[in-house]
């Protein structure tokens, strides 16, 4: 069994994001880059599944501009046995992102696609949801529990009043939350065997996916300081500045 793993180049989740002067967009000079730690979940996943002998493969694939290479390094520094970069300098939304992992999947044939649930840098929680619709598989998201046997996954998923089990026909889409593992720090040797596996990189155009963007970010703002609290003498005025002034009640 084949299982690929999208993984994403993000903000590190340690740094402090700052809006540009302009309000343009996100301010990444100079800012620390990590894989999106919901991938990460997701890789460490597919690969406690090849160690359990249930899958022969991980394929790592990361879409977005070169550096995304040191992302797939880093997957296949936990145990991916290889990895594919989608190469573009162009801003990559949801729908072209699941567009790509679809003609990568029409080209690689995996059985699974383990996704994280969404990116920590714009957390649309689209792409695995679009990758499923797009290549007519079945989707299990928020996973919390993973079992593979007999063609099917069997995925425990977290919901409002509790857990649900699903069992869905493989090949199929399946998206990580927070409490499916806890990833396992990648050791120097296995470091310096990620550098020598393969990493195919290779353009949209070679996948005949049209990337280009269909939302345009009109404004990008931080949100408003938050005002010093006041003290009130009663209840009385502690209700009169809740109903005139903060208008909540």
């Amino acid at each position: 069994m084949k299982i690929l793993v999208p993984v994403k180049r993000v903000v590190d989740y340690n740094v402090k994001v700052r809006v540009k002067a302009d309000g343009s967009g996100v301010d990444l000079a100079n800012v620390k880059m990590s894989m999106n730690p919901f991938d990460e979940i997701s890789v460490e996943e597919a690969v406690r599944l090849k160690e359990a002998g249930v899958a022969t493969e991980v394929v790592a694939v990361s879409c977005g501009v070169g550096a995304c290479q040191e992302t797939l390094r880093a997957a296949m520094a936990i145990g991916a046995d290889r990895g594919i970069l989608v190469e573009t300098d162009v801003e990559l939304q949801p729908l072209a992102v699941a567009k790509l992992l679809k003609a990568v999947c029409d080209k690689e044939q995996p059985q699974l696609v383990i996704c994280g649930k969404q990116a920590i840098d714009d957390d649309a929680n689209q792409t695995g949801q679009m990758l499923a619709a797009l290549a007519g598989w079945p989707q299990a998201t928020f996973a919390s529990k993973v079992t593979l046997a007999d063609g099917k996954a069997a995925v425990t998923r977290e919901i409002d009043g509790g857990l649900e089990t699903l069992s869905v026909k493989l090949p199929a889409v399946v998206t990580t939350d927070l409490r499916l593992n806890e990833p396992r720090y990648a050791t120097l040797p296995n470091i310096m065997k990620a550098k020598k596996k393969p990493l195919d990189t290779v353009k949209p155009a070679d996948l005949g996916v049209d990337v280009a963007p269909r939302l345009a970010t009109l404004k990008v703002a931080e949100p408003p300081k938050r005002s010093a609290g006041e003290r009130v003498a009663d209840v009385a005025q502690l209700i009169d500045k809740l109903k005139n002034v903060a208008k909540v009640i």
